[in-house]
């Protein structure tokens, strides 16, 4: 084999790494922008009114929904609002992550059928700079999804008001 044969074949080596990495880079910042779509409020907007409350405004990503971040006693969390859900529905896999305790189970309704749920309290949630302690709540088996239905137990205890594609909650005294 030649000095140019061998110049040649890692050459080509090299090209190729150069497109691995270019996809990579690729992936890694449209899943940025995928992410962003998904959830336009992680990071969400944060005020104070003129009477000292809490104010977040979230905004609808691209399928009509409120997704935003967030924290459970202290650990962050990803919530979907849902004002069809009558407590905030937490999956099993992410109430282990947060140490939640289920307590008694009961059945509840869901758009997939009836679902044995099981009771737990939320010490504190938090949505920006909204903060609400001793949030009912229950732990869901059945959900896999990696967001926590955000139901009215929570948001029964905001004031809340939707203006075109913004949701604006609103800290209750």
């Amino acid at each position: 084999m030649s000095d140019n044969d061998v110049t040649t074949s890692f050459g080509k080596g090299f090209v190729w790494i150069a497109w691995i990495i270019g996809i990579g880079l690729l992936v890694f910042v449209f899943q940025d922008i995928l992410d962003q779509q998904y959830n336009p409020n992680q990071d969400p907007e944060l005020s104070l009114q003129s009477n000292g409350k809490a104010q977040v405004t979230l905004q609808q990503n691209r399928q009509g929904h409120y997704v935003t971040n967030g924290a459970i006693n202290g650990e962050k969390v990803t919530f979907l609002l849902d004002t069809g859900a009558t407590q905030v529905s937490i999956p099993a896999h992410i109430a282990d992550r947060l140490s939640l305790q289920g307590g008694s189970s009961y059945r509840v309704q869901t758009a997939n059928g009836s679902i044995t749920v099981y009771r737990t309290q939320i010490n504190e949630l938090r949505i920006g700079n909204i903060y609400l302690y001793n949030v009912a709540a229950h732990i869901n088996p059945s959900m896999n999804a990696d967001e926590i239905l955000l139901g009215m137990s929570a948001l029964k205890r905001v004031e809340f008001r939707q203006t075109g594609k913004q949701l604006i909650l609103r800290e209750q005294f």
